[in-house]
């Protein structure tokens, strides 16, 4: 009996699909590193619905453009399956369960003037996360940089740097693929040019913690949103800084309290890490707020994947620019293990925290099938019972 060659994928309708991330977004814990890493577990490992190259194209596409990494690699996979329909549909069915949840702790942050016993979650969860995030690290250098010497040093430098300045450097992503393309670029000849406020219906709408907000700050919440989705590269830790100095130096919206609750709920929530932003738009302007600093920082990653989208995988087995993209990639994977590594500093705090880490990884990989929300859900609680309420 003849079976299918192993580059071919499975078949698979865009329903499926959504209805896989779906389930990603509300129960993918991690941030983008983990969210990446169950991408590729699920959906080229285990359901074989999408090849491995189509997925290591995803993830360099998504590094190299601005914007949230596991979001703009959902809907470049999405892309691949159906088009601009089938992005748009990913890139809702990833974002809307995490948006709703947040939303919820939105309305309780607000009536119930903070979150305390986050702290105690956090305190637990981030320890699992940073097991999960050094998992898919591994795997992800295993997938994509193999036994070549050449990509691994590529990693090195990147992680190396990303750990030590705290930040994703894309200029550093892109000299690392123009030095793959001089080494390895063998060009065959010069590529073929590819032929509001005066009809809301309720106040409720627009009310944050300082009141009803006006139609001029809810534009000012879209246009600074939209600044940090197109100018912002990589994982939810890059965009941290440039919120904390929009969100509290620059327009005053939040309190250094109140925006490190809205970075804990994005930390405990499922689905990418920048849904934080709804978190803030709330407390700004209510839930009108929240659906524009959603839209404002998803919309311009969106357009950054489904505008190159056609020309990259047109392109993406030139070997001179499967040269540039390795290397994008190598630093990509490098700069994702810096990130962990910085986010580990903060969340390794203790005993605890080290005994709880060293019991994620060990469930991980031991237990093959151990589900992950579970994992992080425990260590939550017991980092409730710990430190929630003391």
């Amino acid at each position: 009996m003849a079976h299918p060659s192993s580059d071919e994928p499975e078949p698979c309708s865009l329903r499926a699909l959504a209805l896989y991330f779906l389930r990603l977004g509300a129960v993918g814990f991690g941030g983008p590193i983990a969210l990446a890493g169950y991408m590729q577990r699920d959906l080229v490992e285990r359901q074989r619905w999408i090849t491995k190259e189509e997925y290591v194209e995803g993830l360099a596409l998504a590094q190299l453009a601005p914007g949230p990494l596991a979001a703009q690699l959902a809907t470049y996979l999405g892309w691949v399956r159906g088009g601009v329909f089938g992005a748009t549909l990913i890139s809702v069915a990833f974002v809307l369960p995490s948006f709703l949840m947040v939303m919820v702790l939105s309305a309780a942050y607000s009536r119930l003037g903070g979150l305390v016993w986050m702290q105690g979650l956090f305190y637990g969860i981030g320890a699992s996360v940073i097991a999960i995030i050094a998992r898919s690290v591994f795997k992800l250098g295993r997938m994509t940089l193999a036994k070549d010497r050449l990509l691994w040093a590529v990693f090195a430098v990147n992680g190396v740097v990303t750990a030590w300045t705290e930040s994703e450097i894309v200029w550093l992503f892109l000299a690392s693929g123009v030095l793959l393309f001089f080494l390895r670029g063998r060009p065959t000849g010069p590529l073929a040019a590819p032929g509001v406020s005066a009809f809301l219906p309720l106040d409720m709408l627009v009310t944050g913690l300082s009141g009803a907000a006006s139609s001029e700050t809810l534009w000012r919440i879209g246009l600074f949103f939209a600044e940090g989705g197109a100018v912002v590269f990589g994982s939810g830790l890059a965009i941290v800084p440039f919120l904390h100095g929009g969100v509290v130096n620059e327009h005053h919206w939040l309190t250094e309290r109140q925006f490190l609750d809205a970075v804990a709920v994005a930390m405990i929530t499922p689905g990418p890490v920048v849904i934080t932003v709804a978190f803030i738009g709330y407390l700004v302007a209510g839930p009108l707020g929240a659906a524009v600093a959603a839209l404002g920082v998803f919309l311009p990653s969106y357009l950054f994947v489904i505008i190159p989208a056609p020309y990259f995988k047109r392109y993406a087995n030139n070997p001179s620019i499967g040269a540039f993209v390795s290397g994008v990639t190598a630093a990509a994977t490098g700069a994702i293990a810096g990130a962990g590594f910085v986010l580990g500093r903060r969340a390794i705090l203790d005993v605890p925290t080290i005994a709880m880490a060293a019991v994620t990884w060990i469930a991980l990989v031991k237990l093959k099938k151990a589900p992950e929300p579970l994992v992080i859900l425990g260590a939550g609680a017991v980092g409730l019972l710990l430190r929630g309420f003391s």
